[in-house]
């Protein structure tokens, strides 16, 4: 049996084999998980709230299940994190705000109530940006959330605590969200596996109000692929509830054999992307090619110059509708996003019917591109993280870009509802991580899980560990 101190390092996959056959108890992986959160977490800031007596309880429940022969699912007695977005009925839920800084529930949201019923550990919650609606993690309530590989640097938002806190070993498995990047660009910050699901593919309910119509969807993060799987079909299916789910549950594609037609695309419209970027993620895509797959390289196949003015005004426009909603949430909310709402209440509908029209005939558009092609490949991120208290990077590859330059590859996705993939390239030469971005038709997730795998079997990254 490894030694205490080292069972933090073990995979979810692991864990769950270990259980079965006995060599390990989910108590034993709760205590390691708390001592490394002790050990890491004065550095970093990724969880900002804890349930260590809870987790304890609950670990020592889950011991007892597989001492019966009884567990309730593979994801039994697995340590986990959840973002400070998500309501659960034991912890607030901050949302990075002063605003809502005791703001309690009285339920778990769906998929919180799904891990609950699953036998999964809940370690605590993990830090996010304000409202979550910026590409790096700070917010007046919690601080900052700083990078494992680089502490000086982000590891990137929104869900900037749940990738650190993987990345560092404080839990193998962490629940986001992924509004507009949110799961995918701090997984590549960070050197981890991130999932965007399809939307509806984790069904949703009972949560915090949108502020990005039903582009933010609810995801995992881990560091394998398998271990992101395992933490997916956990959470996946439907609910008559939520109409997205019984759409993606008809969409769910069936298994794929035989190679696929991919394409990969360096940049949009000629955004700037870091030349290390570019390089590393070239090299991925020749990867896949050698894994038998037919890989050409082009432009982006699709109109997507809307986004850069439409994305914007959907997050003013959310807050705007907070605000009105939830008038009580206004006091203590930072002037910036009072601003936001400000502005989204001046904006006339019919530029937000605009946008959903818009929006409307991007995912016809996708739903037709996806029958000559299988597979788009993109950089996650087009910027290298940058430094921790900055909301974005002003310059990339030399030229000066605005606060979504970074974040070119991956709101569109989001948009179109589709499923994608964030894995790891290989790294930068100074090693910060790298993410290049898998994304397929809308119900591919399977796909895109099976080919990350077979990806990662050729260019394993799960056994390099920042330098804590």
């Amino acid at each position: 049996m490894n030694s205490q101190p080292e069972l933090w390092r073990l995979s979810a996959v692991e864990l769950a084999r270990r259980y079965r056959d006995g060599s390990l108890t989910p108590r034993a992986v709760a205590q390691a998980c708390l001592a490394r959160l002790d050990a890491v977490n004065p550095q970093l800031n990724a969880v900002v709230a804890r349930r260590d007596a809870a987790l304890l309880q609950d670990a020592d429940a889950a011991t007892a299940r597989f001492a019966a022969g009884q567990p309730l699912s593979l994801l039994d007695g697995i340590v986990l994190t959840l973002k400070d977005n998500l309501l659960t009925q034991d912890q607030p839920a901050c949302w990075g705000t002063p605003a809502l800084r005791e703001h309690r529930s009285a339920h778990d949201e769906l998929p919180v109530a799904r891990l609950r019923a699953a036998g999964a550990l809940i370690l605590g919650k993990t830090n996010v940006p304000e409202f979550t609606l910026e590409g790096y993690t700070s917010n007046p309530v919690f601080g900052t959330t700083r990078n494992p590989w680089n502490p000086a640097l982000t590891p990137g938002g929104s869900s900037g605590g749940a990738v650190a806190g993987v990345a560092a070993g404080i839990a193998p498995l962490a629940l986001g969200t992924d509004g507009g990047g949110s799961i995918r660009r701090p997984a590549s910050h960070c050197g981890v596996v991130g999932l965007k699901p399809s939307i509806g593919a984790i069904a949703r309910g009972q949560g915090l109000p949108s502020l990005l119509l039903d582009f933010e969807v609810v995801g995992p993060m881990g560091r394998s692929v398998a271990d992101v799987k395992l933490l997916f079909d956990a959470l996946r299916g439907p609910q008559a509830a939520d109409r997205h789910s019984l759409a993606a549950e008809a969409a769910r594609g069936q298994p794929r054999s035989g190679p696929l037609r991919i394409l990969y695309v360096p940049t949009l419209d000629g955004a700037p992307v870091d030349p290390e970027i570019v390089a590393n993620c070239a090299q991925a895509a020749r990867r896949l090619a050698e894994l038998g797959h037919t890989v050409t390289e082009g432009a982006m196949p699709l109109d997507l110059a809307f986004m850069a003015t439409a994305w914007p005004v959907v997050g003013q426009v959310g807050l705007a509708h907070l605000f009105e909603t939830h008038p009580q949430w206004r006091e203590g909310a930072s002037a910036k996003y009072l601003e936001m709402a400000q502005q989204g209440a001046a904006q006339p509908a019919a530029r937000l019917w605009g946008i959903l029209e818009t929006v409307a005939q991007l995912r016809g558009d996708c739903a037709r591109l996806f029958r000559e092609i299988d597979v788009i490949v993109t950089p996650a991120a087009a910027a290298l993280p940058w430094p921790a208290e900055q909301a974005f990077p002003p310059v990339i590859a030399g030229q000066p870009v605005g606060p979504r330059g970074h974040a070119v590859f991956t709101g569109w996705v989001n948009a179109a509802g589709l499923p994608a993939l964030a894995v790891p390239a290989q790294p930068s030469s100074s090693g910060l991580p790298i993410g290049v971005q898998l994304i397929g038709a809308y119900g591919a997730d399977d796909m895109l899980l099976d080919l990350g795998e077979a990806y990662e079997a050729q260019a394993p990254w799960a056994g390099r560990w920042p330098p804590l």
